[in-house]
């Protein structure tokens, strides 16, 4: 820093300034400042800055399963947004999740000084209770429990359900399936919700789901059991993957899709336009989840009063894969 602020003839602490984007620097200053830290090629140490500071400018992210579409989007989004807010992020990711594989994720960014956290990862009550050990850290999650300090910013599974579903009942079909993904998880439960509010609000049963594990595997193994139920003429799968899974299983039954079956699934992975045929879907913007997530994390550790916006509401991308009930 000493070298920039000589060849640029201004101080260390106009340099430091310049560092952090202070608004009040005259703009020929910055711009000298800018070209000695180019032509020196000048990086700023974090740990120094960090320690000097006390402000390592980090966002911790904790993930599981980050190779799938939909978390990986949502990583995306928030590592993007937090890029936008001048914030690094550090992401640790998870091979199980449970209490102490959740405890041992955050004393890791603990370590690392991060400013606060973001969970992309599914939670049941013991992980829920990790968060309060490390009160100290702001956590926002993306899918969490519906009441407490951790309130989730989040995509409206539910209401993206309802959607799903009333599109199958608006094209005649009466029984309607639902493979849905592994119990426990929020977003499971939340999609196994929508789908039975709007079968009971238009008197239809409810049969049990067909339960899958957001694999494509699970979707053949689980989707074969539904190829050979007559009776069912529409699925909605929990997501994209277990949807493609159970469109092998049915086309290997002789049932075509959408004339005999038809099929909606949910998070418009970018494959979802290219299955045959092309598959129904509810999308998701996740860039726009994770810019929530950020500003929600910001304003944490701004001690600004908490953001909690209303969830975002996915649409129907209507496609080849569902059509009219079968007379």
């Amino acid at each position: 820093m000493a070298d920039v602020a000589r060849l640029a003839q201004v101080s260390p602490q106009t340099v430091s300034r310049v560092l952090n984007d202070y608004a009040f620097i005259r703009p020929d200053t910055r711009d000298r400042v800018l070209q000695a830290i180019d032509v020196l090629d000048y990086r700023p140490n974090q740990a120094a800055r960090t320690l000097a500071t006390s402000r390592s400018r980090t966002i911790g992210v904790v993930a599981t399963d980050y190779l799938s579409y939909g978390p990986a989007a949502a990583l995306w989004g928030v590592e993007r947004a937090a890029g936008e807010a001048g914030y690094g992020v550090s992401i640790v990711s998870l091979r199980e999740s449970n209490h102490r594989a959740f405890t041992e994720a955050m004393q890791r960014l603990v370590g690392q000084s991060v400013e606060g956290i973001v969970m992309i990862a599914p939670q049941d009550q013991s992980t829920h209770e990790v968060f309060d050990a490390f009160d100290n850290v702001p956590v926002v999650t993306l899918s969490s429990f519906e009441t407490g300090e951790h309130k989730p910013i989040m995509l409206d599974s539910a209401e993206g359900s309802r959607i799903a579903t009333r599109h199958l009942v608006e094209l005649g079909h009466t029984v309607i399936a639902h493979l849905s993904g592994p119990p426990r998880f929020t977003v499971s439960e939340e999609r196994v919700r929508g789908w039975r509010e709007v079968l009971a609000e238009t008197g239809l049963a409810a049969p049990e789901p067909v339960v899958g594990d957001w694999t494509a595997e699970s979707g053949y193994l689980v989707g074969r059991e539904l190829a050979a139920d007559r009776h069912v003429t529409a699925v909605y799968a929990a997501n994209d993957r277990m949807a493609q899974g159970l469109l092998l299983a049915l086309h290997e039954a002789g049932r075509r899709v959408p004339q005999d079956v038809s099929v909606v699934g949910f998070d418009d992975v970018p494959e979802a336009a290219y299955m045959i045929p092309p598959l129904t879907t509810v999308r998701q913007d996740f860039a726009a989840l994770g810019r929530r997530c950020i500003e929600a994390v910001l304003a944490l550790i701004g001690n600004e009063p908490r953001l909690e916006p209303d969830p975002l509401v996915p649409t129907l991308v209507v496609r080849e894969s569902s059509g009219p009930a079968p007379r």
